[in-house]
């Protein structure tokens, strides 16, 4: 199987060289390596290595964790080989190609740009921050006699941690490994960030800056694989592409989630 591994070292000459090694030692085929900052004598690199099914991780993190310097900042199973920056051009040219599916188009394609999992372009109401924010209803009086029980909380409230009807954010195109139904974290407010689920999933978010629209790209965690928090050069990524496709989709996307295909579920903190 196919795994990233993210890997904090020291800056200096041999050193990645000498994680590479470890990775080889460890039964680990590098397929490629992508350098994602060098900052401050230390450098963050993403290793894309073919690993056998049967052999335990742990062997291979114990062998990176004993090299001096060297930080692992997160191990996920990946789809594919992290595609470099050269084609989020020939993403965006498919995009203004053909407008009409340019969201679902550009959805499709981020996680594989990004080593995610599945993404979903949600629509979030304009008073959800606000709504999120109040305080929670008193749980319904015990139903009277005159007033048989439905199985429904008597206030008409919904269950707690769920919003109400047509004020919850509306997913207005998922990638095809998107759990089903969609559970969403607070994203608001919106701007572009990374960001970490109640349940351990890592979130990268960046808003269309139209109508409420967000992209949120997500890596799943795994007890396993504790999957690496997107870098700030994957958001600005997942940013520019989405600035440059609201500029090509235009009036288009302020009709995404009219009607909404879906409604999402907020995941309660």
């Amino acid at each position: 199987m196919l795994l990233r591994v993210r890997v904090t070292l020291p800056d200096r000459p041999g050193a990645l060289g000498q994680v590479a090694r470890t990775l080889g030692v460890a039964g680990a085929d590098i397929v490629q390596v992508v350098v994602l900052e060098r900052l401050g004598g230390r450098a963050v690199d993403d290793f894309t290595v073919v690993w056998p099914g049967a052999a335990r991780v742990e062997r291979l993190l114990a062998g990176l964790a004993a090299i001096p310097g060297v930080q692992v900042d997160g191990v996920w199973q990946a789809i594919g080989a992290p595609v470099s920056g050269g084609h989020d051009a020939e993403l965006l040219a498919q995009v203004a190609a053909n407008p009409a599916d340019g969201l679902a188009t550009l959805v499709d394609a981020v996680p594989g740009l990004l080593a995610a999992d599945w993404a979903a372009a949600a629509v979030v109401p304009a008073d959800w921050a606000a709504r999120s924010a109040a305080p929670r209803p008193a749980p319904a009086l015990r139903p009277s006699a005159a007033q048989p029980s439905s199985g429904q909380p008597s206030s008409g409230q919904p269950p707690l941690g769920q919003p109400s009807s047509g004020s919850q954010p509306a997913v207005a195109y998922a990638s095809w490994r998107a759990p089903d139904p969609l559970r969403l974290p607070e994203i608001t407010p919106l701007r572009a960030r990374p960001m970490t689920g109640p349940d351990g999933t890592r979130y990268a978010v960046a808003p269309f800056g139209r109508a409420g629209l967000v992209l949120v790209i997500a890596r799943g965690e795994d007890e396993d694989l504790p999957a690496a928090a997107f870098h700030i050069t994957e958001v600005d990524r997942a940013a520019q592409l989405v600035r440059a496709a609201a500029v090509i989709l235009g009036d288009r996307l302020d009709r995404a989630g009219v009607p909404p295909v879906a409604s999402a579920v907020i995941d309660p903190s």
